[in-house]
């Protein structure tokens, strides 16, 4: 069985049986995850992917993502999903700026 990242590439983006097989395999996570992908609030920087969420910017890097779903967990959360999705589809925002940067200045 292929990876649904493989499949998301292979089909030029998120084909309805894609993302039923992402909302199937994943449930709440890959719907919030689509959505954001489909909302244009994942975000590549130069240092980072930033994800927007409901309350506040996650940094995502790999496996690995700042929220605090992730931190309990240790598990791959619906930001993480996000930016799989969000690449394999080519459907990011690109910022050509450092993140941190950015964060030093809001923080």
């Amino acid at each position: 069985m292929k990876e649904i990242w493989e499949e998301i590439r292979d089909a030029g983006g998120l084909t309805p049986q894609v993302r039923e097989r992402i909302c199937r395999s994943y449930r709440n996570r890959g719907e919030k995850a689509l959505a954001a992908a489909d909302g244009g609030l994942v975000w590549k920087y130069n240092d980072f992917f930033i994800v927007t969420g409901c309350s506040d910017e996650y940094i995502v890097e790999d496996d690995f993502c700042t929220c605090k779903d992730f931190i309990y967990r240790g598990r791959c959360c619906w930001h993480i999903l996000a930016v799989r999705i969000a690449i394999a589809a080519g459907s990011y925002q690109e910022k050509d700026g450092w993140y941190i940067d950015r964060w030093k200045m809001i923080r």
